[in-house]
């Protein structure tokens, strides 16, 4: 692997330690903006901007976690004001920042188990919309892996078809799972790197296939083939972002989180709806 340039690891250590806009950084590190924002992405994933509010957001959670004040940890992970860590990572924590520390208390989450296709599907839906689609075979495994995601959340298991608000997001995840693509709103919780990973493979044609080195090349990061395998390994939202889309560089399937069976089922079912709509073009 190449050495990064020491210029750029400057830049970096400037972010972890100051809110430099890019101007500023770059007169410190002595790059041109433009230069430095290109540069700083193609070897850290991120713009400069995004590392430091990964950075802050990061920070933000040891705090919670940790127990302290909320407007405490809120200004020690370097937020200016309190209403900064919804401008630039609500949608990366997923939920207020009292109830992220508390593992989701005061969160009311609803949800439903269907029968699809592909086994059960658990879809949950909290006040932002669908926060989960998790597969399996056995029903307690999956309320047990939602358990693990929001510990301390009010979850609700309902009858989807008697919650006004549930029963037409599990209609629709549904009908999304058994079409063998995502036709549902989603909302993608995660890092800055995540994110690129999977709204890039969202926009994979049904029937095709992606490389991780093809992926990771698409979102200007070639080196990092492991971490775009790990992006796809912590998808919670099945089927919708379809990480079953990508393969190794060898044309084998490689890993996948709702299993080898699934994803073989998934690209069989894309294939072969694909060969049929161009056989009526």
């Amino acid at each position: 692997m190449d050495d990064i340039d020491p210029r750029l690891e400057r830049a970096r250590r400037l972010l972890d330690d100051a809110d430099l806009g890019l101007a500023a950084l770059g007169a410190e590190v002595g790059l041109s903006p433009g230069h430095l924002q290109r540069r700083f992405r193609a070897a850290f994933g991120l713009s400069p901007a995004e590392y430091r509010a990964q950075r802050r957001l990061r920070a933000l959670k040891q705090g919670l976690r940790a127990g302290g004040d909320v407007t405490r940890a809120l200004y020690d992970a370097g937020y200016g004001s309190p209403s900064r860590v919804y401008e630039d990572g609500a949608a990366r924590l997923g939920m207020p920042p009292l109830a992220y520390r508390r593992g989701g208390a005061g969160l009311q989450i609803r949800w439903a188990t269907v029968a699809t296709t592909l086994g059960l599907a658990l879809v949950a839906v909290s006040e932002r919309g669908v926060c989960a689609v998790l597969l399996g075979d056995d029903a307690a495994a999956l309320e047990a892996e939602l358990a693990g995601e929001f510990p301390q959340a009010q979850r609700q298991r309902v009858d989807a078809g008697r919650d006004d608000f549930l029963a037409p997001r599990v209609r629709a995840v549904a009908e999304a799972l058994a079409e063998g693509c995502g036709r549902v709103p989603v909302e993608l919780i995660g890092t800055a790197f995540q994110q690129r990973v999977w709204t890039t493979l969202m926009k994979v044609p049904a029937g095709e296939t992606r490389s991780y080195a093809q992926i990771a090349a698409e979102i200007g990061q070639p080196r990092a083939v492991r971490a775009v395998a790990r992006a796809c390994a912590g998808n919670r939202l099945a089927v919708l972002v379809p990480c079953h889309r990508i393969v190794r560089g060898d044309g084998s399937l490689g890993g996948y989180r709702w299993g080898l069976p699934r994803k073989q089922q998934l690209l069989a079912d894309e294939a072969g709806r694909r060969r049929r709509e161009g056989g009526r073009a």
